[in-house]
């Protein structure tokens, strides 16, 4: 089973709902910090790290010894990562998506591929827990390639879970595609509703079924809970705004270890999300 914890906007608790559903199981499980620009859930699990793996993407080198300047390469990239200009030919690796088309369209066999450094993937454990996540390399503008060799990594029978990205853009989508469940974590402000629609809507297009966690939910009005009733999105746990609670996250402590009663909380929200999954392949839904 593979369980993607996302969110819409950044600061909900996405990261303290991941770590501490991963904590409180002890099922053998492995847990993913696919927020790889600013990847944070280590700080908490404060694994042991083993392996640190450089990842690269291919991305065109051009041998202008061979190239007659046909411009097919030009033609088939959508992304304007490789042109010719007068003379010679371009490649922006920055902009390359690594698709391969301008190699395979090349009548002269004049483009190579090399490897541009992404970042790194590190690969630790907590007791009986997996750990990994990735580390974008400072100045990249492009995680899904990253984030994708971190999702590489699920291993069949485990139950995963992931630690997305804020936000509905790509790296997100990265992150939830092939999800079981996705667990939406959100709060009870305007923000939080205006980007929690936008999640959804994301989550609706996979069609993955979701639920719903709301933090600091004494806060705020109860529009996100309206919100969820109509449509059909099951809240499945609350976290108040508690003073106990943001101290230990402060100090970087597990919720679940500093406050055992929480433990059998995050179990419980377990459970739910296998029945909600149970029930959808069942038919329910």
């Amino acid at each position: 089973m593979i369980i993607s914890i996302a969110s819409g906007k950044g600061g909900t608790g996405k990261t303290t709902v991941a770590t501490n559903l991963a904590v409180s199981l002890e099922s053998s499980v492995q847990l993913l910090d696919c927020d790889v620009e600013e990847p944070n859930a280590h700080l908490f699990i404060q694994p042991v790290v083993e392996e640190v793996k450089t990842i690269t993407t291919p991305v065109p080198e051009v041998d202008m010894g061979k190239c007659t300047l046909c411009g097919k390469c030009n033609e088939i990239c959508q992304f304007k990562a490789i042109v010719v200009i007068g003379e010679t030919v371009l490649p922006f690796h920055e902009l390359c998506h690594s698709c391969g088309g301008c190699m395979k369209v090349c009548p002269e066999k004049a483009i190579t591929e090399v490897g541009r450094e992404l970042g790194v993937i590190e690969i630790g454990h907590r007791d009986g827990m997996e750990f990994l996540h990735g580390r974008l390399r400072v100045g990249e503008a492009m995680s899904p390639p990253l984030i994708r060799k971190v999702r590489e990594h699920t291993r069949p029978g485990v139950l995963t879970i992931i630690d997305a990205p804020p936000g509905t853009s790509c790296p997100v989508i990265a992150s939830m595609k092939g999800a079981d469940f996705v667990l939406l974590v959100t709060e009870p402000t305007p923000f939080g509703l205006h980007d929690l629609k936008l999640a959804v809507g994301a989550v609706n297009i996979l069609k993955i079924p979701c639920g719903l966690v709301i933090n600091r939910s004494d806060m705020g009005d109860d529009r996100v809970r309206e919100y969820a009733n109509s449509e059909g999105i099951p809240i499945l746990m609350e976290i108040p705004f508690d003073r106990k609670i943001a101290e230990h996250y402060s100090r970087g402590e597990m919720l679940v270890e500093a406050m055992p009663e929480w433990k059998e909380r995050f179990k419980d929200l377990f459970h739910q999300i296998e029945a909600v999954i149970s029930h959808r392949t069942s038919g329910g839904l």
